[in-house]
């Protein structure tokens, strides 16, 4: 670990993922001194495995309307974020406004998936039920079984190994700092608020205030030794390609009740994901590997001849409602951003934003009030 460049920083963030990133460059940008520690590289966990949909609509679910209104309006966010953070960062990060296909495999898969689209239309989202042969007309790679699907013209997509490399340089240029490799072990106190944090080399580096975006490491950095419910869920991810001379098989996001396929519109095609519970492990097995290949080549047939270019595995920060922790927590000066489960990335923009205001002194913003930590703390008691 190179050692920090000053003796004390305004705010001191945990995790160089893109919600720890992307609150360190908020945060520099309100002209506060702030420094990211990362245990291992910038993106080296969920955030460098995730695919990259920006797709609050075909992730809209039964019962999870919250998570849906955040998910929406920080949807709403990515397009001026991505511009902004391209001209700070210096690089692309590949933002379309691809839109996706939620599609049923078959006949079995079309009856929940129009009971989707129902609530979706209750909602009040923008998307359209499509018979087989219009998929087809958009996706003519789709399998001939499709038996129906939901377009949600809104969706959208990045990459977020980009934005990560885009997020690092934006910090920099901000007056940021970002020391890789630095294990936190522990929340450093002065009396009733925080102090800063010590890593497991025994470096102290002082901090006004800390922000915890550790992922799934997040709940064992409570200084209060009770930290909130985050919990590893396991995904596995495969990149394929079109080979030379193909077409690439979709245009936009393709989504089953078993997998996604992401085309990233330079010939490679993401798919994923599993979601296991395997606590810590992140080891690529056969099995899950065979799973996705499976699922893809119901909705696709033509992955199967795709190149596999790499396997990936990362570990998502799951809470017990799979909704984000983002707030102030029971010790002053330490605030929560962890716990997004599949949707960090999605989620980036608004969590950014809010962390933000919280270190400059200002309220927690009204949409994520439902999402404070102390949700769990009130359930604890």
């Amino acid at each position: 670990m190179q050692p920090p460049r000053r003796e004390s920083y305004d705010a001191v963030v945990i995790g160089g993922g893109v919600i720890g990133l992307a609150s360190a460059w908020r945060a520099a940008e309100r002209g506060l001194s702030v420094i990211v520690l990362e245990r291992s590289r910038p993106a080296a966990g969920a955030s460098g495995v995730a695919a990259g949909m920006l797709a609050p609509v075909t992730e809209a679910d039964f019962g999870e309307q919250p998570l849906l209104r955040l998910g929406l309006a920080s949807r709403e966010l990515w397009r001026g974020f991505a511009a902004e953070l391209e001209e700070r960062g210096g690089r692309p990060t590949h933002f379309r406004e691809s839109g996706a296909l939620l599609v049923a495999a078959d006949r079995d898969d079309a009856g929940e998936l129009q009971r989707l689209h129902e609530l979706q239309r209750r909602l009040g989202l923008r998307s359209e039920w499509l018979s087989p042969r219009d998929c087809r007309g958009l996706e003519p790679g789709l399998s001939p079984r499709v038996a129906g699907g939901v377009l949600a013209h809104s969706d959208a997509q990045v990459d977020p190994e980009a934005v990560s490399r885009g997020l690092v340089a934006a910090i920099e240029r901000a007056g940021g700092e970002l020391v890789s490799d630095a294990e936190v072990a522990a929340v450093e106190l002065a009396g009733e608020r925080v102090a800063g944090v010590r890593t497991l080399e025994g470096t102290v580096v002082r901090g006004e205030q800390v922000v915890v975006a550790a992922g799934p490491w997040s709940s064992g950095l409570d200084p209060a030794g009770d930290g909130p419910p985050v919990r590893p869920v396991k995904g596995q991810i495969l990149e394929l390609r079109s080979r030379r001379g193909m077409a690439g098989p979709i245009e936009r996001i393709v989504r089953g009740a078993r997998c996604y396929l992401l085309a990233r519109g330079d010939g490679r095609v993401v798919l994923g994901a599993t979601v296991e519970e395997q606590g810590f492990d992140t080891a690529l097995t056969a099995g899950g590997v065979r799973r996705l290949l499976e699922a893809a080549w119901e909705l696709v047939p033509e992955v199967e001849e795709l190149q596999l270019v790499r396997a990936r595995a990362g570990l998502r920060p799951g809470t017990p409602d799979n909704s984000p922790l983002v707030g102030p927590g029971a010790v002053e000066g330490l605030i929560w951003a962890t716990g997004h489960y599949r949707n960090g990335v999605l989620l980036a923009p608004v969590t950014a934003r809010a962390v933000a205001a919280l270190l400059a002194g200002e309220p927690l913003p009204a949409e994520l009030l439902p999402f404070s930590p102390s949700r769990f703390e009130r359930v604890a008691a």
